[in-house]
Formats: structure tokens, sequence, C-alpha cells
């Protein structure tokens, strides 16, 4: 058994039940962090509709968090959803403004790491960063069957 994600008539991803299921949980605990909602529907009848302009909204600020945290546990946690994520975008026609997202973070920094040794730790550079995740979309995308 599968489930679908779509955009109207476009399959994004149809991935088994019990990837959906871990999937969709995640989208709820990002909904949270974010407090934005995600634009990715409920499932129902084995197909989940997304909408385009709510979920591009969810991008940005999900990369835009991304690049704000500095925390090793919370990076290594949000990774493999984070690269979901940019999959479906890409397959969505969404536009990620890589530039504007590796520029220094304008707003505060937030869940940084601090250790007794080195002090405060600083957001991965921009370049390193953006090209980190981009790499870890395409290969999780080239396994993301539509």
């Amino acid at each position: 058994m599968s489930q679908y994600f779509d955009i109207g008539d476009e399959t994004l991803w149809n991935p088994s039940n019990g990837a959906s299921r871990m999937f969709q949980r995640q989208v709820a605990v990002f909904e949270a962090e974010l407090e934005l909602p995600s634009g990715i529907g409920p499932m129902e009848n084995d197909e989940c509709q997304i909408s385009p302009d709510t979920f591009e909204v969810f991008v940005n600020a999900l990369l835009a968090k991304h690049r704000r945290t500095s925390h090793a546990i919370w990076l290594a946690l949000a990774e493999g959803f984070t690269a979901t994520v940019l999959v479906l975008a890409e397959r969505a026609g969404i536009k990620v403004d890589w530039a504007l997202l590796g520029a220094v973070p304008e707003a505060e920094m937030a869940d940084v790491q601090v250790s007794t040794v080195t002090g405060l730790s600083a957001p991965a550079e921009a370049g390193a960063w953006a090209a980190g995740l981009r790499k870890k979309a395409r290969e999780l995308g080239r396994r993301m069957p539509r």
C-alpha cells in the first residue's frame, strides 16, 4: 500500500504507508515548532493535497529556522525532514532563495549550542550550509517515488 502527496492532479510523492505516517507526524511537529500551517492537508482515502502557497511559506520558514540554529541535536533531528520538504518543494516548483537564506541571519539565533570548551557555536558558513542541504535533498529525491 502507498499514499499520495499531490498538488492538484500532480503527484509529488508516493511513499509507503509507514513512511507517510512518519512524515505526517513530523509535519505536525514542525508546524508546532514554527507556529505555521504547512499546507500539507490530511490524508483522506490515501491522498493528501498540498496547498502550494501555504507550503511555500512553510518551506521558507523551515529553512530560515534551520539557518538560525547551530545546535547539533536540533539540526540532526531536523535534517531528514528538511531534505524531504525540499524535494517536495522542488517537485512543486517552489523556488528557494538560497542567497537570501544563506546570508547572515537577521533574526536572533535560536537553539544555539554552548560548550564549556568552545563557547557559543556559530551557524555553518552559508555556502556549506546550502550545499549540504541541497546535496541531501538531491540524494533523497532519487529515492522518493512519484
